[in-house]
C-alpha cells in the first residue's frame, strides 16, 4: 500500500465526498479503517462487480482467512470486531453460507414479500396519521425510522414496546465513534434479547418468521445460537439501510424538484427507488471479504490476506454513469450494484424496495404540497461509513382534506 492512505471516515469531510474522493483515486484504493486498520475499497462499477463475482474463489467472508485479525495487527478490542468475528449469514462460505440462506430466504421471495403489502401501507397510513396535522415534522423520527423498524420487527415477531431497543443497538454498532466496550455491550444486550425471543417461539409459537424458522431448524440444521445470529443480522440491515433510503429519496427530490414532479405525474415512485439507491445508496462500505490468495481486481494487484471491501454507492462511479452526480430517475437501471450480486446478494432487496415505494407514494399522496422545511444543503447526515443518510429531514406539511 502506498504511504499516504485515504482514512474512513476523514475528519471534517462528509462521508460521501470522502468515497467520491476513493472514486477518482482508482478503480480499488487502499484505505485506513477507524484504528488504523489497513484496507482496501473497490469502488469503480468494474471493480465492484469483479470483487462480487470472486466470491468463494478469490475471496473469503470469515475472518478466519485473514492473518491480519489474529496475528495482533488488528486490536482485539477493534470496535468492528463485533460485525467481522460475529458467526452469522454475512461472515460463512459456501455450503455453511448456502445452508443458513436457504432457510430465510424463502421468506424474502418477490412472492412472499408482495403478500405483505397491505399491512406496510396500513403501518405507513398509521404513522402519517399521527403527524398529519402538525404543521412541521422531522420525517426521520416519525417516518422514515420507525416505518421500517416496524416492519422488519412486526415481520420476527418482536413486540411493538421492544422495538425502540433494535434502533438503540444499531445505532451503536455501526458508528465508528463508539468504543469497542460499547458495541461489545449492544451486541450482548440484543443477542441476549433475541435468545429469549427465540426461546419463546419454541414454546409459544405464533404467527411470525422466527416461528417459522424454530419450526424449520432441524430441517435446515440450524441451531439456536445461530439463528439468533440470523436474526440480528437481519433485523439490523432491515431497517438502517431502509430508513436512510427513504431520508436520502427525499432530500434528493427536493433538491431536483424536476424529478419529484416527473415522478409525481407518472408515479413512477419506483423509478425514485432505483435512482436513490445509484445516486445515494443508503448502504456504503463492505469491508467483510479477504482476499485467499494474491489477486489482481481491475488491473490493481490485491495481496492474499488483504481486507477487501466494496462500495454499495458504486452508482456514483462516472465511468459507468455520465452525470454521476445527478439525481435523474430516467436513467437505466438494469445494471443495479446497490445489494450486491452473487450468492451474497442482499435478501431484503424486495423487502426494501417494496416499502420505499409505498412510504414514497403515500407520503407525496398525502402531502402534494409538502415541501422542505430548510435547504437540502442544511441537512445533518449520519457520521458512520457503513450506512449513510440524513439524522433529520424536517418538513412543512399541508394535508388533503
Amino acid at each position: 500500500m502506498t504511504e499516504s492512505l485515504i482514512q474512513l471516515p476523514t475528519a471534517g469531510e462528509p462521508v460521501i465526498d470522502t468515497f467520491d474522493r476513493m472514486i477518482r483515486t482508482g478503480p480499488i484504493v487502499p484505505y485506513e479503517l477507524p484504528g488504523g486498520v489497513k484496507a482496501w475499497m473497490a469502488v469503480s462499477h468494474q471493480a465492484v462487480g469483479e470483487v462480487l463475482a470472486g466470491d468463494g474463489t478469490l475471496f473469503s467472508h470469515s475472518a478466519k482467512n485473514c492473518p491480519a485479525m489474529h496475528d495482533g495487527t488488528v486490536p482485539a478490542d477493534w470496535p468492528l470486531r463485533v460485525l467481522t468475528d460475529a458467526d452469522h449469514l454475512l461472515n460463512k462460505d459456501g455450503a455453511d453460507h448456502m445452508r443458513m440462506r436457504r432457510a430465510i430466504a424463502r421468506a424474502f421471495t418477490p412472492a412472499r414479500v408482495a403478500q405483505l403489502e397491505p399491512r406496510i401501507q396500513q403501518l405507513t397510513n398509521d404513522l402519517i396519521d399521527r403527524f398529519a396535522d402538525q404543521p412541521e415534522v422531522d420525517l426521520v423520527e416519525n417516518f422514515t425510522m420507525p416505518l421500517p423498524v416496524g416492519v422488519v420487527c412486526e415481520l420476527f415477531g418482536v413486540p411493538t414496546s421492544d422495538q425502540p431497543k433494535f434502533r438503540g443497538w444499531t445505532s451503536t454498532l455501526i458508528s465508528h465513534t463508539s468504543t469497542g466496550e460499547q458495541t461489545q455491550a449492544a451486541m450482548q444486550e440484543m443477542v441476549g434479547y433475541l435468545t429469549e425471543l427465540v426461546a419463546d417461539k419454541h414454546r409459544n409459537p405464533g404467527d411470525d418468521l422466527t416461528s417459522d424458522l424454530v419450526q424449520a431448524q432441524a430441517d435446515h440444521g440450524i441451531a439456536d445460537a445461530e439463528l439468533v445470529e440470523m436474526l440480528w443480522i437481519i433485523i439490523v440491515a432491515g431497517h438502517e439501510t431502509t430508513m436512510h433510503l427513504l431520508g436520502n429519496a427525499v432530500v434528493a427530490l427536493y433538491t431536483y424538484p424536476e424529478q419529484l414532479a416527473a415522478a409525481r405525474a407518472g408515479d413512477r415512485w419506483a423509478d425514485v427507488v432505483e435512482e436513490t439507491l445509484r445516486y445515494r445508496n443508503a448502504a456504503c462500505a463492505m469491508f467483510n471479504r479477504y482476499a485467499l490468495h494474491d489477486a489482481q481486481i481491475a488491473g490493481v494487484d490485491i495481496p492474499a490476506g488483504a481486507i477487501v471491501g466494496w462500495f454499495a454507492g458504486v452508482g456514483r462511479d462516472p465511468e459507468k454513469y455520465p452525470d454521476a452526480d445527478v439525481f435523474d430517475i430516467d436513467r437505466d437501471h438494469s445494471d443495479q450494484l446497490g445489494f450486491g450480486r452473487g450468492p451474497h446478494f442482499c435478501l431484503g432487496a424486495h423487502l426494501a424496495r417494496l416499502e420505499s415505494r409505498i412510504a414514497l407514494s403515500t407520503l407525496f399522496g398525502r402531502f402534494p404540497h409538502l415541501r422542505l422545511a430548510c435547504d437540502p444543503a442544511e441537512i445533518p447526515y449520519a457520521p458512520q461509513f457503513m450506512t449513510n443518510g440524513p439524522l433529520c429531514v424536517p418538513v412543512e406539511l399541508q394535508a388533503i382534506n
